[in-house]
């Protein structure tokens, strides 16, 4: 009898340090699969994707099509993606960047003090299978 499987949150807590993430995305016309590189943060059993330019093509097919697979560290993740509007929410993304690319801190940091409240152009909360 084969070991249990490991419990997601120990799966996506091994993976929660990498840099980048493979997301594997379908076209919104082709319906053909692509896959992009990307940051990505995690909190709990939640993967967040985030990024400044929205009309990125990744951006745009998954907008059309939520379904998606997350590559990291050897584990491989399937969900549904569901953009982020809200301003409490987006500005938690900008934590969670700011938390983990030690090197946007800064800029979140000094936008805040300034008075701005920063948030990605477009960003998702992944609901995993």
């Amino acid at each position: 009898m084969g070991a249990a499987p490991r419990p997601l949150a120990d799966r996506l807590a091994a993976v929660a340090g990498r840099s980048t993430c493979r997301l594997t995305h379908r076209g919104r016309t082709s319906g053909k699969a692509y896959d992009v590189t990307i940051w990505f943060m995690v909190e709990g059993e939640l993967i967040y994707l985030a990024t400044a330019n929205a009309t990125r093509q990744w951006v745009r097919n998954v907008r059309a099509d939520p379904r998606v697979s997350i590559h990291a560290g050897g584990e491989s993740f399937a969900g549904v993606a569901e953009q982020i509007r809200e301003p409490t929410a987006e500005r938690r993304v900008m934590d969670l960047v700011a938390a983990k690319y030690w090197y946007v801190w800064p800029v979140i940091a000094l936008a805040r003090l300034a008075g701005l409240d920063p948030k990605p152009d477009a960003s998702f909360r992944v609901l995993l299978d």
